[in-house]
């Protein structure tokens, strides 16, 4: 017996990226809380990892999201169907060196269950073009020096150390951590 299928079987979720919203800030604060624990355990001592919590950092999205800055400030988000995955921030660069014309990653992170399915590339091209459009033509980003596959994820993306590094003070007892900076020229190619 023949079964006549209104709509062809296709994938169940689809993947997308999009500007924030209010209501997004939950989700954004549980997956950087995720992100930011495994990303600094072993760097930072336990009990600051401990202190970074869904809530907290959801309540600082949704006052930022709520009232933001005036200029080419995002938050976007990666989405699995409809579900939250990853988050980038953008903005200009806040480097006392950086051009105008430079915008920066202040942070990007992908849920680990999540990860290898395209979101960290959708959401460094979104970031990518929503600068661009902004009048930008370079990328700067800040990563843990530690943090080797971020560091490969960005630079197989086309961005490149340009030598700067910040030790940032990361704990009440003046722990620090070290960052470097990765570059990338953004400008348009010219049409072919």
């Amino acid at each position: 017996m023949a079964h006549d299928h209104p709509h062809p079987p296709g994938p169940l979720a689809d993947a997308s990226v999009r500007t924030a919203r209010e209501s997004d800030a939950p989700a954004v604060g549980l997956v950087q809380a995720t992100v930011f624990r495994e990303a600094y355990a072993g760097v930072l001592p336990g009990e600051v990892v401990d202190g970074f919590e869904p809530q907290a950092f959801a309540s600082a999205w949704r006052r930022s999201l709520a009232s933001p800055p005036s200029g080419v400030y995002r938050l976007l988000v990666a989405c699995a169907g409809e579900q939250v995955v990853g988050f980038a921030s953008i903005g200009p660069s806040q480097d006392p060196d950086a051009s105008p014309e430079t915008g920066e990653l202040s942070v990007l992170g992908v849920h680990p269950q999540a990860r290898r399915s395209g979101h960290g590339s959708r959401l460094l091209n979104a970031a990518v073009d929503t600068l661009r459009g902004a009048g930008a033509e370079a990328l700067s980003t800040w990563v843990l020096a530690e943090d080797e596959a971020t560091r490969a994820f960005l630079m197989t993306a086309g961005l490149h150390p340009d030598g700067a590094f910040r030790d940032r003070v990361v704990s009440p007892d003046g722990t620090t951590a070290r960052e470097v900076r990765l570059v990338a020229d953004i400008t348009a190619p010219p049409p072919a």
